[in-house]
């Protein structure tokens, strides 16, 4: 029997699932196949207004794919308001070999040297499928999340999956949809083309202006 291994995640999104764990000490994994999926639309990301103050401020260094290990091991880590997370061991090694093939990257808040927010996520044609934030520092998990929209949308991506529905995730214009018209607008993002890219990052400003062209 072949290896679960990076393709075979791959193959995987391809068709619309994905890994979960029941908890951070089993490393057992099982595939997720939603009846309804979320998925937060480019052209209509909304970044509140408050939050638009703080992403203009600048208040972090953003940075993309400098410590992609570290942020899935903090995303792993327990939190107040989430003491057991679903990414264990197993998940955190597929993940790592996603990212050397070139196929996961990170978002990163940095403050004074120090890791404070982030989300990573993995890239196939023009859809990427958004898999978890950490918040060590007010709003850091915000800006990144905003800084990644900018991103895909200069990237020419069509699809961001944020797999479920959250409160948190509602706020920026998410939205739930079923398994057949998921399946649709992955099929289409798929069979195009879309670049993450290596440039630098952009400011705040530089980043709304992006988000609110799209719109």
């Amino acid at each position: 029997m072949e290896a679960f291994g990076p393709l075979q995640l791959l193959a995987c999104y391809t068709r619309g699932v994905f890994p979960m764990a029941d908890a951070r000490e089993d490393d057992r994994i099982f595939l997720v196949d939603p009846e309804w999926r979320g998925v937060i639309p480019l052209d209509a990301f909304h970044v509140p207004r408050r939050l638009a103050r703080t992403v203009r401020r600048d208040p972090f260094e953003v940075r993309f794919d400098t410590a992609f290990d570290q942020v899935v091991a903090l995303c792993a880590e327990a939190a107040p308001g989430r003491q057991d997370t679903w990414i264990n061991p197993t998940i955190q090694n597929l993940y790592g070999e996603l990212f050397d093939i070139g196929c996961a990257h990170s978002v990163e808040c940095w403050r004074d040297g120090v890791l404070v927010g982030g989300l990573y996520g993995v890239s196939l044609g023009a859809a990427f499928f958004g898999e978890s934030m950490f918040s060590r520092a007010t709003d850091a998990s915000k800006v990144a999340l905003a800084h990644l929209v900018a991103r895909l949308i200069a990237g020419g991506y069509r699809l961001l999956d944020a797999q479920f529905i959250t409160d948190h995730l509602t706020q920026f214009g998410a939205e739930q949809i079923s398994r057949t018209e998921y399946h649709r607008r992955l099929s289409h993002a798929l069979g195009a083309v879309a670049a993450f890219g290596d440039q630098p990052p952009l400011t705040g400003e530089a980043a709304l202006q992006v988000i609110s062209q799209a719109s």
